[in-house]
């Protein structure tokens, strides 16, 4: 098998153990996101679903498939699609305040704003009610359909709780209830490696988002789990069942 590994460039730079990690497990080669050459399988960490739309038309396995790309990053989208679907959220398209604004593509917590003053919706955006415990909220690690870890992630300065924004991380063990609440998310995506993210409001979790390209820093931080090691084994798996 000849795999592929995309990325933005720069983000394969900042990801570098990661990337290595792939190389090491799979063999793979590292490409950028301009890449369209050939490729038996391709490990798309772009968040582009196009990229992967392209590589699909071909007849060639991508990971993860164009539509949960597509869903993912598209966050008012992902909202609508899970509201329709019966799994709760904090409303959308919230006219009162506060309300966070946060872009429909964004990720990393980059570029979300708590607005405390009324504005116009623009376009581009989501505006959603502020969860009442702010700061706080839950990473649920997917592989194949498989709950592999989860954490909880805290921060006391911002109400924005991304580890890679400073939160503190710690492993979470979810109850009967929150496990259900995942299992039913992940039986309305066909993913291969995600994370599930999750508010917490009257201390309930509520979904948050899909991330696409999910990190794995806390995993290495605060536990034994080779994560990507675990996520290769899925892909070997996979392309020799096809």
């Amino acid at each position: 098998m000849s795999g592929v590994l995309i990325y933005p460039e720069s983000e394969a730079k900042r990801n570098a153990f990661a990337t290595e990690k792939f190389i090491k497990n799979l063999g793979v080669r590292l490409v950028y996101d301009d890449y369209r050459g050939n490729a038996d399988f391709v490990i798309n960490r772009t968040n582009d679903y196009k990229i992967a739309e392209y590589y699909e038309s071909r007849g060639v396995r991508v990971f993860n498939p164009s539509a949960l790309s597509r869903l993912a990053n598209d966050k008012q989208a992902c909202y609508d699609f899970m509201e329709k679907n019966g799994i709760g959220i904090m409303p959308t398209r919230y006219e009162g305040l506060p309300v966070v604004k946060k872009p429909v593509a964004g990720h990393g917590g980059e570029g979300v704003l708590m607005l405390d003053k009324k504005e116009s919706f623009e376009d581009g955006f989501v505006y959603q009610k502020v969860s009442n415990e702010p700061g706080k909220d839950l990473r649920v690690f997917v592989i194949g359909g498989e709950i592999i870890t989860a954490f909880l992630r805290e921060s006391k300065t911002d109400f924005r709780s991304n580890f890679c924004l400073g939160g503190e991380a710690n492993l979470y063990i979810l109850n009967a209830e929150e496990e259900r609440l995942v299992k039913r998310i992940i039986s309305l995506v066909k993913a291969d490696y995600i994370g599930i993210d999750f508010v917490f409001n009257d201390g309930n979790i509520v979904f948050n988002e899909i991330e696409d390209t999910v990190g794995a820093r806390m995993v290495y931080a605060k536990t034994d789990i080779d994560i990507i090691k675990l996520y290769c084994d899925y892909i070997r798996f996979i392309m020799k069942s096809l």
